[in-house]
């Protein structure tokens, strides 16, 4: 079901509010009305006005979820033109035309459809490189520790053979003092 809301006499030009449509044009409502939000353009302020009615008459008069609408279609169409004169010099004046806008948004219920992949087909598996074990057999990053070879250190104890040094103290003795009577 499509719900519209119109907004007339705005005074911006219709080719910038085309702009603007243009780019969320198709959307979900909900999203399209976020992104015009944080937009820097007057027309977006003004749009997004627009697209924010149209989901309120879509939930208050039908009864239809706003997260499930979409951006049907937005017209943009020229109003009327407020003429106003520049003084110039000698007397002269210039013409300056003030556009006008009338903008028209069209919501309607957004059908969800399944994501069905392509003849039922399933995933293929994905690919194992340099692998030892068989494929079926999942390895987990606590096996293959386990079952890394480790090398073994080798703790050699090297005695040295010290032979304890003993220090022979030699103590001469003093030959007996010959008595020979001097």
């Amino acid at each position: 079901m499509e719900v519209k809301a119109t907004a007339k006499y705005m005074k911006v030009q219709p080719r910038k509010v085309r702009i603007i449509a243009d780019e969320v044009s198709g959307m979900q409502a909900a999203y399209a009305a976020h992104k015009l939000r944080h937009h820097t353009s007057k027309s977006a302020k003004l749009l997004r006005k627009v697209l924010i009615s149209a989901m309120a008459n879509a939930a208050e008069n039908h009864n239809l979820e706003v997260e499930g609408l979409k951006i049907a279609r937005i017209e943009v169409n020229e109003g009327p033109r407020q003429k106003r004169i520049q003084a110039r010099a000698m007397g002269r004046a210039n013409r300056i035309l003030k556009k006008t806008s009338h903008i028209t948004v069209v919501v309607e219920e957004d059908e969800v459809k399944p994501a069905v992949k392509p003849h039922g087909t399933k995933a293929k598996p994905r690919p194992t490189f340099a692998t030892t074990k068989p494929a079926a057999k999942k390895v987990t990053k606590a096996a293959k520790v386990e079952e890394a070879p480790v090398e073994e250190v080798v703790e050699e104890t090297v005695e040295l053979a010290v032979e304890p040094t003993v220090e022979e103290t030699v103590i001469e003795q003093a030959a007996p003092a010959e008595e020979n009577g001097n």
